[in-house]
């Protein structure tokens, strides 16, 4: 036997692909092979196997999701950006951030790490809250969000949703609300006039800051109570007739057992009390609602009108109130209380009517018509047929009329909802955190006012930011305000 069939002279990488050919052909002899090429039969078998594996990975049909899109070079800055996405974007903890990490990338890095690339943001963050012009901020949405049973102070403005107030409390009182709105003053908040709830710490810290300034009511707030008032009368109206109906099917049980007919008094008890509650529910929801589509609706009548309405409909619930005062009360007492308040926007609305009746020389009735019909949606015939009627009396002017109309109501809020979206958004990141400092609300107030919004109810938002649509004009990416980096291009 030649030295070429000792293991250590394995033939050359051509003669092993030849071999490899040979032994995968159907009419391969495997023991003529080994001779041939002086190897043993198992040295054939694993050419052979390779030989196998290699034509099967050039040959297999990869998934599409297994092709390279793009190459991405990752970089500290790039980590340090995914970093604080995870968490801002993401609503992701700590430890998450730690273990996509660990999974995804293959990098080890520690919760102190990602603590202190977010304390540097922190720092970056509140310095640009402090230096922001708030000079442009016109109506100042004010209310409180309370996170573990402490108030946090939230600040919004009503035009582009940029929030200029988020701080973390002890306590809601008139002196706190001054402090932080003496702060937004020197920063250039002068508002024409704010809008808040019912909340006296809230108006006194505002009267205290801007004297001369008006705080309205928040419409909000107290037509959800007014709606919780109904629920909750429906709820007591619909278990009224199930305890009438079950007396029925009782009463009918005993007269087939010929038993004494002992529940006739009490069916009509309940009978009379299925009729009370059934009435005071219906004078209730149709009080709430003159409330909702008329009176504190923002096409309407003139504050005038709103006024007597409005009293009306105190004096109604003021009368049912005897049948339920332990629920009907609270609400009559807040109408009452909040009137000149709740219906300060309609004033505000009526001297921007009359002074477009002035501008465009027309009647103050046919510019307040054409404000009503904003009611009506647009996709109704009842709609255009007003729309025609209104334009026949106005002429040339009523597509000037119904722009300008349009605009003011634009521009008169009259509840401070957007602070409670604010809240919703907020909660992402609080029920990570039990202990929420101001130090931390400063980055999310950062983040949610250089963010853009990727849907809107408002067309006009959408692939804008807060700040984009307060200054109007454009900023870089958050992540490089903060100083972390533009972005990195994509490479194909």
């Amino acid at each position: 036997m030649t030295s070429s069939t000792f293991p250590g002279t394995k033939p050359l990488l051509t003669q092993r692909i030849e071999l490899a050919i040979q032994a995968m052909a159907a009419s391969a002899n495997i023991s003529r092979l080994a001779d041939e090429y002086h190897v043993s039969r198992k040295y054939v078998y694993q050419q052979k196997q390779k030989a196998q594996v290699a034509l099967d990975e050039a040959f297999a049909t990869k998934a599409a999701e297994d092709d390279v899109l793009f190459h991405l070079p990752v970089t500290k800055t790039w980590l340090s950006q995914i970093t604080l996405c995870l968490t801002l974007v993401c609503h992701s903890s700590y430890r998450g951030v730690v273990e996509f990490m660990r999974d995804m990338l293959g990098v080890s890095i520690s919760e102190g790490s990602v603590h202190n690339l977010h304390q540097l943001a922190i720092e970056r963050a509140g310095h640009i809250n402090r230096v922001q012009d708030l000079s442009l901020i016109r109506h100042g949405l004010l209310d409180e969000i309370f996170h573990c049973n402490h108030p946090v102070l939230a600040g919004i403005d009503a035009a582009s949703t940029y929030c200029f107030l988020l701080a973390a409390e002890a306590q809601r009182d008139s002196d706190t609300w001054a402090i932080h709105l003496y702060d937004a003053k020197d920063q250039g908040f002068n508002p024409d006039y704010g809008i808040s709830d019912a909340a006296k710490g809230t108006r006194a810290g505002f009267k205290q800051v801007f004297t001369d300034k008006a705080c309205h009511g928040d419409v909000f707030h107290i037509l959800h109570q007014c709606e919780g008032l109904v629920n909750v009368l429906g709820n007591l109206a619909q278990g009224a007739t199930s305890r009438r109906a079950a007396l029925e099917v009782k009463i009918q049980a005993d007269k087939k057992l010929d038993h004494d007919n002992t529940l006739s008094a009490q069916l009509a008890e309940a009978l009379q009390a299925e009729a009370q509650a059934v009435q005071l529910l219906k004078d209730i929801k149709l009080l709430s609602q003159w409330l909702r589509r008329d009176i504190l609706e923002l096409a309407g009548p003139s504050l005038a009108t709103r006024i007597e309405l409005f009293d009306f409909v105190t004096c109604e619930l003021l009368e049912r109130e005897q049948i339920d005062a332990k629920r009907i009360r609270p609400v009559r007492v807040a109408l009452q209380n909040q009137r000149d308040k709740l219906l300060a926007f309609a004033g505000v609305l009526d001297g921007k009517l009359e002074a477009i009746a002035q501008a465009q020389n027309l009647s103050m009735y046919l510019v307040r018509q054409a404000c009503e019909l904003q009611r009506k949606p647009e996709t109704s015939a009842a709609y255009w047929q007003e729309w025609c009627r209104l334009c026949a009396q106005m002429g040339h002017k009523c597509h000037a009329v119904f722009e300008a109309v349009i605009n003011a109501m634009d521009q008169t809020p009259r509840c401070s909802s957007m602070v409670e979206n604010l809240n919703s958004r907020l909660r992402n990141y609080f029920t990570l955190r039990r202990n929420v400092g101001g130090d931390y609300l400063n980055l999310l107030q950062f983040f949610l006012n250089h963010r853009t919004f990727l849907r809107s109810r408002i067309p006009e938002r959408v692939g804008k930011s807060p700040k984009q649509l307060m200054t109007g004009q454009k900023h870089p990416h958050w992540l490089t305000l903060l100083g972390f980096g533009q972005l990195q291009p994509l490479q194909a």
